[in-house]
């Protein structure tokens, strides 16, 4: 299978939201259902650190690594007997044009660019990580404190269920949607001693979301990330 993008994803923070289902729906693409854990829908906001990216096994110059900062939520399907469970990103944020074209040009995705920038420090127990964007001249942030010793996320966890999901599905129209498969192992993943949200959900997001400015997450973790493989091939779904 021919790999589109190849890269590292590295220290991801999750903020995890649970919302109503119906605020997803009109992001929600033809053929997938909302996945719910526990009763409960969840939105992500993330951020991470893209690093030495590679299209079609090409080194991009000078735009390879950079930060990522997007909001994404779960769905699932059933093809032939098999659950498939996937993200759909309602959009994602990164600091170079080209790099955005490319993807939605390629991948209709739903890139759009901003300033970005980010701080790692790293004692002997404990880290800090902290992604920024600017938006409408006020930087936004996700940021964490949390352990730098690393473990197994907990099987059937929440964490496991937001981290696991390894197919993306794209909304390229209402009765259109495209299907392609992430590679990558199972992370390691860090104890979160607190974090630091401010980000405006209204202006980057849209209206639907407004009520996230002012919400603390219900949760929010950390995972080590590793290499990260995207398939060049993409299934219409038959619907």
């Amino acid at each position: 299978m021919a790999i589109f993008l190849k890269a590292k994803w590295e220290q991801l923070i999750m903020a995890n939201y649970a919302v109503d289902p119906a605020v997803l729906a009109p992001y929600l693409p033809a053929g997938v259902n909302i996945d719910l854990f526990e009763g409960k829908a969840y939105v992500s906001l993330v951020g991470f650190l893209f690093k030495d990216t590679k299209l079609f096994n090409i080194p991009i110059p000078w735009f390879g690594t950079f930060e990522e900062i997007n909001l994404r939520f779960y769905v699932s399907r059933v093809e032939n007997g098999k659950l498939k469970r996937g993200v759909v990103f309602i959009n994602e944020t990164i600091p170079y044009p080209i790099v955005a074209w490319v993807a939605n040009k390629l991948y209709k995705e739903h890139y759009t660019v901003v300033e970005t920038k980010h701080i790692m420090e790293r004692g002997n127990n404990e880290q800090t990580i902290k992604y920024e964007w600017l938006l409408n001249k006020k930087w936004n942030r996700i940021a964490v404190k949390a352990n730098t010793e690393v473990k197994q996320m907990e099987k059937g966890s929440l964490q496991q269920f937001i981290f696991e999901h390894y197919y993306g599905y794209t909304k390229a129209s209402d009765t259109h949607t495209e299907e392609y498969r992430l590679q990558h192992p199972s992370w390691l993943v860090n104890n979160v001693i607190d974090y630091d949200i401010d980000c405006d959900f209204s202006r980057m997001y849209g209206d639907a979301f407004a009520n996230l400015t002012h919400s603390a997450p219900d949760t929010v973790f950390l995972a080590e990330g590793s290499a990260v493989a995207i398939e060049w091939k993409r299934h219409k779904l038959a619907l």
